[in-house]
């Protein structure tokens, strides 16, 4: 049977090749004038999901990735 994809999750995550999953952080389209710079700049960098439970749950939400 054919798995469905999880078309919010593929919006938001990448799987690089090494099957680590990328996500840019959320907190950077308004109210920048708020901010401090550092944190602007640190929002311009994508992440890493560190957890195994997060990553397992996320897997299955991208099944063919």
């Amino acid at each position: 049977m054919k798995l469905k994809t999880k078309k919010g999750v593929v919006k938001r995550f990448k799987l690089t090749k090494k099957k680590k999953i990328r996500y840019r952080p959320g907190g950077k389209s308004h109210l920048l004038s708020a901010k401090e710079s550092k944190r602007k700049r640190q929002m311009r960098r994508s992440r890493f999901i560190k957890g195994a439970k997060e990553k397992k749950y996320l897997r299955r939400l991208l099944p063919y990735g």
